[in-house]
């Protein structure tokens, strides 16, 4: 099969996945031009609540194909930053399933996300320092906001790669699922984050990245979706709420 990101719909949750098995999930330069469209196609998806980045197989992303390094490593690196920035501003939860490597850029999406999930038995490394490369600016930021200064500089400047309870102990994880038990867990949760309220999560995902500038257009939102309402007759009447306001309306 040739490189490629596939997508499919199923049961209100999108699930992307990075196909390159021959390179560990490599992403091509082709494949990180063909993120950010992929994204606001399903940002727009009213069916869409949710959405997982995943790999093909065992490995969820070893980073760049490398050999787009040798062409041009500054274009490869921008496609990379407008991928990844692409990933944090689409305004549904998302939600990293990490098997195998999850390495480089592959970091880079998962980071991205609002969540991740990892399987036991996953590996996880940030190694500019072993090719010479900087780093981007923007990507430090995040993953300091993820893990902290101490632990982004044991990761930036070693190359190194750690296991999947070290990544749950500094936060660069959510959850560490036993092997084999990964599917089942994001399966689990998505559709739990798919019956939740949008207005909530798509406010709380502003709020939570750092935006102060949209507090009275949420109140606004909130006084006219109706959200607030179901959810409290929904407690009430002890049935599953209907909520209706969507990211895409």
């Amino acid at each position: 099969m040739e490189p490629q990101l596939s997508h499919d719909v199923v049961d209100s949750v999108a699930t992307v996945v990075v196909h390159h098995p021959a390179k560990r999930n490599a992403m091509t330069a082709a494949m990180w031009r063909a993120l950010p469209p992929l994204l606001d196609t399903l940002a727009a998806d009213p069916g869409v609540r949710a959405l997982v980045l995943t790999g093909a197989g065992g490995t969820f992303c070893a980073g760049a194909d490398i050999s787009t390094l040798r062409q041009s490593p500054e274009e490869a690196q921008g496609l990379a930053v407008l991928a990844e920035e692409a990933l944090a501003a689409f305004p549904k939860p998302t939600l990293a399933a990490i098997r195998g490597h999850c390495v480089g850029g592959g970091s880079q999406l998962a980071a991205a996300c609002d969540l991740r999930f990892a399987e036991e038995g996953a590996l996880f490394g940030v190694t500019p320092a072993k090719l010479g490369i900087v780093y981007p600016a923007s990507s430090t930021r995040r993953l300091v906001a993820l893990v902290g200064p101490a632990t982004t500089k044991y990761l930036l400047y070693s190359g190194e790669l750690i296991d999947a309870q070290r990544a749950l102990r500094t936060g660069l994880v959510d959850e560490v699922a036993a092997a084999g038990e990964l599917g089942k867990r994001v399966a689990e949760f998505t559709r739990i984050l798919a019956s939740r309220s949008q207005l909530t999560q798509a406010a709380a995902k502003e709020f939570a990245d750092g935006r102060a500038d949209r507090d009275a257009y949420w109140a606004e939102q909130a006084r006219g979706s109706g959200d607030t309402a179901e959810g409290v007759a929904a407690f009430l009447e002890r049935r599953p709420p209907r909520f209706t306001w969507t990211t895409s309306g």
